[in-house]
């Protein structure tokens, strides 16, 4: 923290809400400046923190916070990014981040993977697969609420611990289930996203198969977890694996 403390000129630290992909992650702020700070320490710790390093200083792009400086000290991969100011985004139907997110949406699907990043495969990433999931776009893969920061200048999106190359439309079928958390039926949910090309251009049992795959990996995780958040995913996915195979779905299902 010494280290950290010199760099910033302060130690007033606030600790993270949210996130699992590093043993410290806290806003630190010192000398009139504030900077996000992860800091990892363990095997899987540091192999996370590193390639979030990696993707992070890869992108260009006005919605992905840039990486200040980094450094290692007994064991320890410290990474300062840029601090984001603001609320977390409100999906929920009728909103106005959803006009946010749509921007950022349009951009980032449009956004190949640079040079030779060597980013997660759909399989690695997701734990299924489908040869349509192959492509060469950046997808985030976990842009849940959380992660939208809405900030006067739009939405930032944070923690590219988990990115991966795929093809577009897979960024927006992970969408869904927060889509239908934050109160959207799957319809409608599905609706929002067909301003998309890459969503209209993608088969149907394609994305009936990947709703189905998603929903049964989550099934299988929240049943081996208590965490509440698996257990709202696997509901979510649940609601709309079975709203494409026709089946009835409670309204209230998964609901929060």
């Amino acid at each position: 923290m010494k280290v950290i403390s010199e760099r910033v000129g302060g130690t007033r630290v606030i600790p993270a809400s949210d996130g699992d992909h590093a043993e410290i992650a806290a806003t630190v702020t010192g000398g009139g400046e504030s900077v996000f700070i992860k800091a990892a320490v363990s095997e899987l710790g540091v192999r996370s923190l590193r390639y979030e390093l990696l993707v992070s200083r890869s992108i260009d792009k006005p919605y992905a916070p840039a990486v200040e400086w980094d450094f290692e000290a007994d064991g320890w991969l410290v990474v300062s990014f840029e601090h984001v100011d603001g609320a977390r985004a409100d999906l929920s139907p009728d909103s106005p981040d959803l006009d946010l997110l749509d921007k950022v949406l349009k951009d980032l699907i449009e956004t190949r993977v640079p040079g030779d990043l060597p980013l997660f495969s759909p399989a690695a990433r997701l734990g299924f697969d489908h040869p349509a999931m192959q492509g060469d776009t950046l997808v985030h893969t976990d842009l849940n609420p959380a992660n939208l920061i809405v900030t006067p200048t739009g939405v930032r999106v944070v923690d590219w611990a988990m990115a991966a190359k795929a093809a577009p439309w897979v960024e927006l079928a992970l969408l869904v289930p927060w889509l239908i958390g934050s109160g959207h039926p799957p319809e409608q949910a599905e609706g929002w996203l067909a301003r998309h090309p890459a969503w209209d251009a993608t088969a149907p049992g394609i994305l009936d198969d990947f709703a189905s795959s998603n929903a049964a990996k989550w099934s299988l995780k929240a049943r081996q977890s208590t965490a509440p958040w698996m257990h709202d995913l696997a509901a979510w996915t649940g609601r709309w694996s079975a709203y494409r195979s026709g089946e009835s779905v409670s309204s209230s299902a998964g609901g929060k």
